[in-house]
C-alpha cells in the first residue's frame, strides 16, 4: 500500500553512515520497462534496506502435528514446514514462483499436500501434489485451465477443487492424488466454490457467488451430479461460507440475511429450519472452519477492522473460555486433525504476521513463529489511532460518519500527509503490518490516514451498498471530506498531502487527482482502473460478469455513458498532479492496457508521470526485486513531489 521535516530516527542515522553495516545494492526492475524514474540515489537504498527484509509467516495447513507456513527467504514465498512452537523452518518447495496456497489431507498412507501456483501473475493456478516422503512435486492438473478452491473429503484421499476454463466456464472436479480429477458439476459461467464435503464425501456443499450482496447455497450429490439449492425463497443476501455439522445433518453457514452483518446461521436439513448462531454479534463473522470430529466451531468476529476469536461446542452451541490472544487481524482458523488445536496468522500494525497456536483443551496460545523484523525494535513501530470524518450526506439527519485509520509519526507535527485507499471496491483497510508504511512514518516523518470509504465492507450491507452502479463517485466525495478533515486537523499539514492506492484504491487516486489535484501534491497508484468501460471489456472473462454486478453493466447504453463519464482517462487533462503508476504485465484482473493508457494521456499533458510496467508480474508484485524497486522507487517520488525535493 504506498527537505525531510522529522530529525531522522537512529537506525536510519546508522544506515547511512556506520561503516558496519553493509551497504544494500541499488535495486533494479527484475524484468520490464521503466519511464521517468531517475536513479535510486544509493542513500535512500541503505535506508530501506532493513524494512525491506522483515518477514512475515501465514499459516497454510495442519500435516500431521507440524505446520505449513507461507514465508519468504529467497525471491518468492514458499511452503515451509515447523514442526514445533518457535522451531526451525524447513523450506519443502522451491520455485521462482509464489506459492499462493496449500492444503493436507488426513490420509496417513499419503503424507504430503496440495499446493497452488501460477504463471508470471496470470492467476491462472495449476495444482502440484508435494510427496512428503520423497520431498518431490508432480503437476495434478492440465496446465492451462485455472484451479482453485482445494477440500479433502474425510477419507483424506480425495479432493475436490473449481477448474476454471480460458472462456470462464467451471467445473467443480474430484480427483484422487493417483487418478486425474473429473468433472461431477459443470457449473457453468459465474463464480463458484466448493466449500465442504460430508463425512463420506458423497455430498458436498457449493457458493455460487453472483455478487457481493448476493450468494446462492448448494448441496452436491457427488455421485449424480444433482445439485440443489438449500437456501430458495428466502430473499437475496450475500453468503461468505459454509461447512457441514455433527452427523453431516446441519449445515453451518455465514449470511447478512435479514440483518446488516454476515451472522453465523445453523440450517437443519431435515426440517429446513434455520437458526441464528451469533444474534448476539454486531459485526461481521469474517470466517469460521468446523473440527475435523465436528465438535467444535471457531469463528473470528471482525469488530472495527480487529478479529476477536470465538469458539464454541457442537452441537450445544456453547461457547469455551479462551486465553487472551494477541491483539490484531487473524486470518481463517484452522483445526489440527485431533480438533483439539487451532492455528490463527495473526499481525498488528506493529508486528508482521506470524503463526500462533490456541491449545483448547488447555487454555493456551502458544507462538509458533517469530518473524525477524530485519534488526529494526518491533516496539518503537507505529500503532493507528481509529477515528472518523464527518461526510457530505446525512443518516437520520446527522452527518455520516467515514471511519479510517490515522497514523501519526512521532513529534509535534504539522506532519505532511498520505491518504491510502484500499482496494476492492469490496475490502477493508485493517491495521495489519506494514514496513512500507512504517518506512514513512519513521523515517520520513508522513502521517497516514487509511479511510474506509463507503462501499467497504465490515460496517453493514447498507454501507457496501453505498458506491454501486451510478453511486460510484460518491465514495470519491468521501475523499474531498477527508481533505476537509485534514485542513482543519491541527496535526496534519493540508498543504502537503499525496494519494496512494493499487487497483480499485488506483481509480480512486486517479479519481481524486481529477476532482481535487489543486489540493493534492502527489498521487501513486499500482494497476488502476482508468476507464470502467474498458476495463470491463478486458478484464478476464471468468470475472466480468462479478465485476459488472459490481460496477454497472457496460453494455446498457445509459451506464455505459454513466461509467465513461466516471473514468478518469475522459477527465485526464484535468491532472497536472504529478503521477507515480506501476503495472504488472500479465495482471488478469485490470489489464496493462489501463495503466498504458492513462500514462499516455498524461505525458501527452505533460504532466509529470513516472511508470514503471513488471513483466513477469500480474495484480501485485511478487518477486522481491520488484517489490524492492517499487518500494524505492514510490519513496524517491514522494520524496520529491511531497516532500519538496528531498533525497
Amino acid at each position: 500500500m504506498k527537505l525531510l521535516k522529522a530529525p531522522l530516527l537512529g537506525v536510519m542515522l546508522c544506515l547511512s553512515s556506520c561503516a558496519s553495516v553493509p551497504v544494500a545494492p541499488v535495486p533494479a526492475v527484475s524484468a520490464g520497462r521503466v519511464e521517468g524514474v531517475p536513479p535510486i540515489p544509493e542513500r535512500l537504498t541503505q535506508r530501506l534496506h532493513q524494512y525491506q527484509n522483515v518477514r512475515s509467516a501465514r499459516v497454510l495447513a495442519w500435516l500431521g502435528e507440524s505446520l505449513l507456513i507461507s514465508t519468504r527467504f529467497g525471491e518468492t514465498n514458499q511452503v515451509h514446514r515447523v514442526d514445533a512452537a518457535l522451531g526451525a523452518r524447513a523450506q519443502l518447495t522451491f520455485s521462482d514462483e509464489a506459492v499462493q496456497g496449500a492444503w493436507a489431507g488426513a490420509d496417513p498412507a499419503a503424507p504430503g499436500f496440495i499446493y497452488a501456483q501460477d504463471d508470471g501473475g496470470a492467476e491462472f493456478y495449476q495444482l502440484y501434489w508435494f510427496d512428503a516422503a520423497t520431498s518431490q512435486s508432480r503437476r495434478l492438473t492440465d496446465g492451462q485451465s485455472r484451479h482453485e478452491e482445494v477440500v479433502f473429503a474425510g477419507d483424506g484421499d480425495r479432493f475436490g477443487y473449481v477448474r476454471t476454463a480460458a472462456d470462464g466456464q467451471r467445473d467443480v472436479m474430484v480427483g484422487t492424488l493417483t487418478e486425474p480429477g473429473r468433472s461431477v458439476y459443470a457449473a457453468g459461467a459465474g463464480a463458484w466454490g466448493i466449500e465442504a464435503f460430508s463425512s463420506d464425501g458423497a455430498r458436498a456443499l457449493l457458493i455460487h457467488y453472483i455478487s457481493i450482496n448476493e450468494a446462492e447455497l448448494f448441496e452436491l450429490d457427488v455421485r449424480t451430479s444433482v445439485a440443489h439449492q438449500l437456501l430458495t425463497g428466502r430473499g437475496t443476501f450475500a453468503v461468505g461460507m459454509a461447512r457441514y455439522g455433527a452427523a453431516d445433518s446441519t449445515v453451518f453457514f455465514t449470511a447478512d440475511m435479514g440483518a446488516e452483518f454476515m451472522r453465523l446461521h445453523a440450517l437443519d436439513l431435515g426440517t429446513g429450519r434455520i437458526a441464528v448462531v451469533t444474534g448476539d454479534v454486531p459485526w461481521n463473522i469474517d470466517a469460521f472452519e468446523v473440527s475435523p470430529d465436528r465438535r467444535t466451531l471457531a469463528a473470528l468476529v471482525n469488530e472495527e477492522g480487529y478479529s476477536r476469536l470465538r469458539v464454541m461446542t457442537l452441537p450445544a452451541l456453547t461457547y469455551v473460555a479462551l486465553p487472551e490472544l494477541p491483539s490484531g487481524v487473524a486470518g481463517a482458523p484452522l483445526f489440527d486433525p485431533s480438533g483439539r488445536r487451532l492455528a490463527l496468522t495473526i499481525a498488528s500494525a506493529t508486528q508482521p504476521s506470524d503463526a500462533y497456536v490456541v491449545d483448547l483443551s488447555a487454555r493456551s496460545v502458544t507462538r509458533w513463529t517469530k518473524s525477524e523484523t530485519a534488526g529494526l525494535a518491533s516496539g518503537s513501530f507505529t500503532a493507528p489511532e481509529l477515528i472518523r470524518y464527518p461526510t457530505f450526506d446525512a443518516v437520520d439527519g446527522r452527518p455520516r460518519e467515514i471511519p479510517a485509520f490515522l497514523y501519526q509519526p512521532e513529534g509535534a507535527g504539522p506532519f505532511p500527509v498520505v491518504v491510502y485507499i484500499h482496494g476492492g471496491p469490496e475490502s477493508q483497510f485493517r491495521p495489519t503490518f506494514s514496513a512500507t508504511l512504517q518506512f514513512l512514518l519513521r523515517d520520513l516523518g508522513v502521517a497516514v490516514v487509511a479511510p474506509n470509504v463507503r462501499g467497504s465492507a465490515g460496517y453493514g450491507k447498507g454501507y457496501l451498498k453505498l458506491d454501486n452502479g451510478m453511486l460510484r463517485e460518491d465514495s470519491v466525495a468521501d475523499i474531498g471530506a477527508l481533505l476537509d478533515w485534514i485542513a482543519v486537523e491541527p496535526r496534519l499539514d493540508a498543504n502537503r498531502v499525496a494519494v496512494m492506492g493499487d487497483s480499485y484504491g488506483g481509480f480512486m487516486v486517479l479519481a481524486s487527482v481529477v476532482r481535487y489535484g489543486d489540493r493534492l501534491a502527489a498521487g501513486t497508484e499500482a494497476f488502476g482502473i482508468s476507464n470502467f468501460v474498458s476495463f470491463l471489456e478486458n478484464t478476464q472473462t471468468y470475472r466480468r460478469d462479478l465485476r459488472r454486478a459490481e460496477y454497472g453493466d457496460e453494455r446498457d447504453p445509459a451506464m455505459r455513458a454513466f461509467l465513461e463519464s466516471a473514468s478518469p482517462l475522459n477527465k485526464a487533462a484535468q491532472i497536472t498532479t504529478p503521477m507515480f503508476i506501476t503495472q504488472g504485465a500479465n495482471d488478469p484482473r485490470v489489464p496493462a492496457s489501463e495503466s498504458e493508457q492513462i500514462v499516455a494521456a498524461l505525458k501527452r499533458n505533460g504532466t509529470p508521470v513516472w511508470y514503471v510496467l513488471f513483466e513477469g508480474e500480474g495484480h501485485g508484485y511478487r518477486r522481491r526485486a520488484n517489490r524492492d524497486y517499487d518500494t524505492a522507487a514510490s519513496m524517491l517520488f514522494l520524496q520529491r513531489y511531497l516532500l519538496g525535493g528531498g533525497q
